[in-house]
């Protein structure tokens, strides 16, 4: 959890970021850097020693990548840098994407939203370095301010946070999202936190019903796209959707699967979920279902992407904004209320693996009694 603590801030400004990387501030082990892709993206890396993660301060302020003890976490995709633009399709390459917030998920034919909103690659107006100390630790993080006003229409402001501390492989973030108009607002989130698929890896969870609690997403593209291959997956996978943690190590998965998930809490509140590599170590999310009440899994891989949402924590599934409407799952913030989550993700070592994977497994059984 992301709690208040004496935290210093130092505001960053585009003239701060050259194609020459400068270090702005060190503190405790960490130290934070600025810099620019050769595409001309503002980034600022931030080392722990045992890791390091690049975020995008003015772009959605997503984590574009993350290394922990020599082990990149972040999906496999079509992009070596981030591209200037806000078009999701258009820079689809990073570890955490923020989704929403007047919309998200795939558009209908009849929806008017891009992909996933306009959080994504959203223009900040304003970002800060910040450095402090909490329960965890020393950390280094970034926040910022990014204000979304249509006339008529949306008046709010998203103030997301990332958190890495000292000597630790797990990244804590969250966003807040207030509704500055005088009308109630329609809110939707997913946090899109992209994990390199390993094959053969596995999966645990607290889905406690193989058979009833993965439900396969049934919104596909044309029929004459597919291939054979995938119908045959698709097919597999209905009849018995468990098969997804189970694949071969050579099995495509192109387009994509995407299911939602029925998962159970720890008794503190918190779900989680892992993907276990073959030396017991393992890539982790850890969330509140009563903050983020719906859990997707996403996966894709073919010749130019390799991708796992192990979970994408979300208020709504991800079928875009009208049939998210139709199955009232759209939540409504009051005007002046704010909307915030968190949630943790990284890597943890064999031992710290096999201690949260206990603790799946009881939460696990114990929503498989209720």
């Amino acid at each position: 959890m992301i709690m208040k603590s004496d935290i210093a801030t130092i505001t960053l400004l585009p003239e701060h970021f050259s194609r020459a990387e400068t270090v702005i501030a060190s503190f405790a082990g960490l130290t934070a850097s600025t810099f620019r892709y050769s595409t001309g993206v503002a980034g600022l890396r931030i080392d722990n020693g045992v890791g390091v993660i690049e975020l995008l301060p003015f772009q959605g302020q997503q984590i574009w990548d993350a290394t922990f003890n020599g082990r990149r976490l972040t999906m496999g995709s079509m992009f070596d840098e981030p591209e200037p633009t806000q078009s999701y399709v258009g820079n689809y390459g990073g570890f955490l994407l923020h989704c929403g917030a007047t919309a998200m998920g795939n558009p209908s034919p009849a929806d008017n939203h891009p992909p996933h909103g306009e959080l994504p690659n959203a223009l900040y107006h304003s970002a800060e370095l910040l450095i402090g100390e909490d329960e965890h630790g020393p950390f280094m993080g970034l926040s910022g301010r990014y204000r979304h006003t249509v006339a008529f229409t949306h008046k709010y402001v998203a103030t997301p946070t990332v958190r890495l501390h000292a000597g630790s492989t797990k990244i804590h973030a969250g966003i807040d999202i207030k509704n500055l108009k005088g009308s109630p607002m329609d809110l939707m989130y997913l946090a899109h936190v992209n994990f390199r698929y390993v094959p053969d890896a596995r999966i645990v969870d607290t889905v406690a019903d193989e058979k009833t609690g993965y439900r396969i997403r049934s919104l596909l593209p044309p029929e004459e796209t597919l291939s054979e291959e995938y119908k045959v997956l698709r097919k597999a996978a209905l009849a018995d959707p468990g098969l997804h943690k189970r694949l071969d190590g050579a099995q495509a998965v192109e387009p994509e699967l995407v299911m939602s998930m029925d998962v159970a809490a720890d008794p503190t509140g918190w779900s989680h979920a892992l993907q276990v590599l073959d030396d017991g170590s393992a890539d982790f999310i850890s969330y509140r279902p009563d903050q983020l009440d719906h859990a997707i899994r996403w996966m894709v891989r073919n010749a130019d992407q390799e991708a796992f949402g192990l979970v994408l924590p979300a208020t709504a599934e991800p079928d875009g904004y009208l049939a998210e409407k139709a199955k009232d799952h759209i939540r409504q913030l009051a005007p002046g209320e704010t909307f915030r989550c968190q949630y943790v993700f990284g890597a943890l070592d064999a031992s710290e693996a096999a201690a949260l994977e206990q603790v799946i497994d009881a939460a696990r059984e114990a929503g498989r009694r209720v």
